[in-house]
């Protein structure tokens, strides 16, 4: 079945993220992430509360016994998307992919992490058709997928590849209900960091940025607000002299282009309210000073949504927590806010489509 929808996602890649006016929001996939870790559980508790939070339809793609095993609810297997909204709420649509073997949660296997990888590959092949609104992916063990041949630094250049689209011109921003941040450097040693950045980098992070706003939170003319690398902004020199070899060029030249960008701004005074209230996102130099005042202010909301790719796609900011596997203790909450954004996104776009 999974080679039949891939063939056919393959067929019909040119729609991604197409609707035609007047045709209804497909449903959201799912993928389910490593079967061992939480995200099926998460995923089932969001079905759960559907309700509650105002979901858009949505099917899992992954395995039956990994919802089984820490969940007692409905599960209801579809041969095809189409059938899923039709059955959303008698229980939670499942597209099966290849058998992972037995299923133990908080114990990660090598055949696990393939059903991992092959149900992240058939929600993007899906989304590439318009099949499905969007893709929302749960977490994956990156050791896990590298002892099975994963070559990728992880989900979201993956599916940049597969989407056809260059790992440089694609933008991890990070989403919560008073915050969003986009870091230009990400899994990367610290100290690489000042040598890894430079003006057009920083420049195309934060053209991706404006685009994303714009096309899908419906924003005309998005406030990006730059952070500085070094403390104080590198106090005119005194602490470094990124901001005004690399950064200070890059908000030239995205003025130049018509783009309203401010800084580069001291990033201890860059997160308090009054400073969120004057722009739309904040564009990061590196992994934590984009992440801490997200967790800090949203640790259980967190959405981590790629943009810059022809298909929507968002995650929960948290890992596998294979120690939280099968307890029944793992929170929905940034499941829900995952699937939520992505419902809210898709609608953005199915609007501008009519």
């Amino acid at each position: 079945m999974m080679d039949e929808l891939l063939a056919g996602a393959a067929r019909g890649a040119t729609r991604a993220g197409s609707v035609a006016p007047g045709e209804p929001l497909a449903p959201l996939a799912v993928a389910l992430g490593d079967p061992a870790g939480i995200g099926p559980e998460v995923t089932a508790k969001a079905w759960a509360m559907r309700h509650a939070h105002g979901l858009s339809p949505f099917l899992a793609i992954g395995d039956r016994r990994a919802l089984e095993a820490v969940w007692p609810g409905p599960v209801i297997g579809i041969g095809h998307p189409r059938e899923a909204p039709a059955v959303f709420d008698q229980g939670l649509p499942l597209l099966q992919v290849d058998d992972p073997g037995p299923v133990v949660p908080g114990e990660p296997s090598l055949a696990g992490a393939r059903c991992a990888l092959d149900s992240v590959e058939l929600a993007v092949g899906l989304a590439r058709a318009g099949t499905v609104a969007g893709v929302v992916t749960a977490p994956v063990a990156k050791s896990q997928l590298y002892a099975i041949g994963f070559r990728h630094p992880g989900q979201t250049e993956f599916i940049a590849e597969r989407c056809g689209v260059a790992a440089t011109n694609v933008a991890m921003m990070m989403v919560g209900p008073d915050l969003r941040t986009v870091p230009v450097t990400i899994h990367v040693p610290l100290a690489e960091v000042p040598g890894l950045l430079s003006t057009d980098l920083i420049a195309a992070r934060a053209r991706t940025a404006a685009r994303g706003l714009a096309r899908d939170f419906g924003i005309a003319r998005p406030r990006l607000a730059i952070a500085g690398l070094n403390p104080h902004a590198g106090e005119g020199g005194a602490m470094g002299g990124e901001e005004e070899a690399v950064i200070a060029p890059a908000i030239a030249l995205l003025r130049e282009e018509g783009l309203d960008v401010s800084g580069p701004f001291a990033a201890d005074s860059l997160f308090h309210a009054a400073a969120r209230s004057r722009y739309d996102a904040a564009i990061c130099m590196y992994h934590d000073q984009a992440l801490i005042p997200l967790k800090t202010l949203h640790f259980d909301e967190g959405v981590n949504m790629t943009l810059g790719l022809p298909i929507l796609r968002t995650a929960p900011d948290h890992g596998t927590a294979f120690d939280l596997a099968g307890r029944n203790l793992a929170s929905p909450r940034a499941m829900i806010a995952a699937i939520r954004l992505a419902g809210a996104c898709a609608r953005a776009r199915l609007a501008s489509a009519s």
